[in-house]
């Protein structure tokens, strides 16, 4: 079955940069869009970036356009969110998720695999 991974969150000072990684098995994942989610106390998940495997087309939140990137490693299977010029409000659980549709969606709901998520603290 699809199974998706993530790590590399942790504590970093605002202004710092982290890298969180999605390892993706259990079928292939060219025609699928990855993305990543993130969670907030009390608040809704939110779309933060998106790619197509196969066209390695992007969509980014506004709230991270220029700060993260969203790079692919087909050979490892692997999904990664750069994030770099952190500011404490990027503070939430980060989540990987998977689209088999191949459109790239910012709604959490078109999202059929997710990650167990991984926990991204920015001090200020």
């Amino acid at each position: 079955q699809v199974q998706l991974v993530e790590s590399g969150g942790g504590l970093v000072q605002a202004g710092g940069s982290l890298r969180l990684s999605c390892a993706a098995s259990g079928r292939s994942f060219s025609s699928y869009v990855m993305g990543w989610f993130r969670q907030a106390p009390g608040k809704e998940r939110e779309f933060v970036a998106a790619i197509n495997w196969n066209s390695g087309s992007t969509n980014y939140a506004d709230s991270v356009k220029g700060r993260f990137t969203i790079p692919r490693d087909s050979a490892k299977n692997t999904v990664y969110l750069q994030m770099n010029s952190l500011k404490p409000e990027d503070t939430a659980v980060y989540y990987c998720a998977a689209d088999p549709s191949g459109y790239i969606r910012t709604s959490y709901r078109r999202y059929a695999y997710w990650g167990q998520g991984t926990q991204v603290t920015v001090s200020s």
